[in-house]
């Protein structure tokens, strides 16, 4: 019966064969992901509604924030973008988009931005090292300002750490890029390196995501995060 066990173990080996490849396969694309970061175009959300993956807060007072995928004739990538739509003009107000996932420290993180309106404010911004609504690392770009800049938010308290004069034009899609590694921040606006900022209060890793001010209505498309080695 020798050769009947061998033709046992041979079925048994033939049948688990194909689950485990595709169990590696999976394994290594996850890995894969891991490695390479998470790109958010929007393309596959619903219109009018807001994204999968993503939560919503606030620092400070007024409403949350209207977050929602529209379609956009002049999209940077396909046809949809993410919006915050809600014009409450509470001046100190800031609403955030957050990645539920990845969790990073060291990091590039970019995402295009449209300043659309805002009489109070017009902004877009990026947000690292998130931990809350209240503690997080953040730069923006401000249309009515004409300027970039680095702040820590600690206790909901927004606390400047560098600003520089720029060239921001609201309804034209800019890129907006920051680097993190350990203390080490670096903010590009449209390609050209624009702050450079050293600060160690947030060590940890945590969310990414993107940020407003009071009125403004931004445009959000191609938000792209990847790990960097410290």
């Amino acid at each position: 019966m020798r050769w009947y066990a061998t033709y046992r173990e041979q079925a048994a080996s033939s049948f688990w064969a194909p689950l485990v490849a595709i169990g590696m396969t999976l394994l290594v694309i996850v890995a894969a992901e891991a490695q390479q970061g998470r790109i958010w175009d929007f393309d596959m959300s619903q219109v009018d509604e807001a994204p999968n993956g993503f939560s919503f807060a606030r620092t400070g007072s007024g409403r949350v924030g209207r977050w929602v995928v529209r379609a956009e004739k002049d999209a940077p990538s396909g046809t949809h973008v993410l919006a915050q739509l809600d014009n409450d003009a509470t001046d100190f107000r800031f609403p955030i988009a957050v990645a539920n996932e990845p969790r990073l420290r060291d990091l590039r993180l970019s995402v295009r931005c449209k300043p659309v309106s805002g009489t109070v404010d017009q902004a877009c911004g990026l947000v690292v090292r998130y931990q809350d609504e209240n503690h997080y690392y953040l730069t923006r770009a401000n249309a009515l300002e004409q300027n970039v800049r680095f702040y820590k938010v600690v206790n909901g308290n927004r606390q400047q750490l560098a600003s520089r004069n720029a060239s921001v034009t609201s309804g034209v899609w800019h890129e907006l890029r920051v680097d993190a590694q350990s203390d080490h921040f670096t903010v590009f606006w449209d390609g050209q390196q624009v702050l450079n900022v050293r600060d160690q209060t947030f060590s940890a890793a945590g969310n990414v995501g993107v940020w407003t001010k009071a009125d403004s209505v931004t445009y959000f498309d191609d938000l792209r995060v990847e790990p960097l080695r410290p």
